[in-house]
């Protein structure tokens, strides 16, 4: 893509895009250094960075603010704008540190290998980092850590030999998958923790639901799963994977030409 914005392709160093957005590449990039005159400043970039996920990890991701991680830093929150514009750029740093802590697999194993190996990096990271369900994989950051490992899942995918487009939406549902499920673990555990009704309890305090309402003739698929133990399984954190194999089993039909 060769257009304003649009991706690989354009000339280097072309004034595109808007004041704010180089100047929050040039702080994923190139932060600058301190300075070497005036006042010696109290913290450093990554010294914010790393406030700014302590208080994330502590307090919730909702509770994030300039504020918050000025005081945690010990710092006023005004001097906080002298390295950071906003929250908002402030969390697209975050998200680039997080994604810093995902390891590579081997490139000499397998496709399918590689690729299972980015998505237990990523299901790892997301335990690591449960804030980063907050985040936005359609607006992720243009950042160093996120885009090599979002270029190592493209070069793993793209060893089946399948055609570029279908490299892309494959690794986007690949992550895509370990998000969602991610979202969905992360999301229980903090309503558990919020109102300290944990998932076998919230199930056991509805389950008068079953005697009252529940209907066999209304449910019929339901009850025959049932009848057969098909909601035996227990919850697991490991049941994405489950996911995963039927989205690989897929690509490896498209891989032998089966459509």
């Amino acid at each position: 893509m060769d257009e304003p914005g649009g991706g690989p392709g354009g000339e280097p160093g072309a004034e595109w895009g808007t004041a704010e957005g180089r100047a929050m590449i040039r702080l994923l990039w190139d932060p600058p250094p301190p300075p070497t005159r005036g006042p010696r400043q109290k913290l450093t970039l990554d010294q914010v960075v790393t406030g700014a996920i302590e208080v994330a990890a502590t307090q919730g991701v909702d509770e994030l603010s300039m504020r918050k991680v000025a005081q945690h830093l010990g710092v006023g929150a005004m001097s906080l704008y002298t390295y950071v514009p906003g929250k908002d750029e402030l969390f697209e740093l975050m998200i680039d540190r997080a994604w810093a802590g995902r390891a590579m697999p081997d490139p000499d194993l397998p496709w399918r290998a590689q690729v299972e190996y980015h998505a237990r990096e990523a299901w790892r990271m997301y335990q690591a980092h449960p804030w980063l369900i907050r985040s936005n994989l359609w607006r992720m950051p243009l950042g160093p850590h996120v885009l090599d490992a979002q270029e190592d899942l493209y070069r793993a995918v793209a060893l089946t030999g399948l055609p570029a487009g279908t490299v892309s939406r494959v690794a986007g549902l690949v992550e895509s998958h370990v998000f969602g499920a991610a979202r969905s673990a992360v999301t229980d555990t903090s309503v558990s923790a919020r109102t300290g009704v944990g998932y076998d309890d919230y199930w056991e305090s509805r389950a008068g639901f079953w005697g009252t309402y529940y209907s066999p003739e209304r449910f019929p698929t339901m009850t025959r799963i049932w009848e057969q133990g098909g909601f035996d399984e227990e919850y697991s954190d490991e049941a994405w994977e489950f996911g995963l194999g039927l989205l690989l089993d897929g690509v490896e039909r498209l891989t032998d030409g089966d459509t």
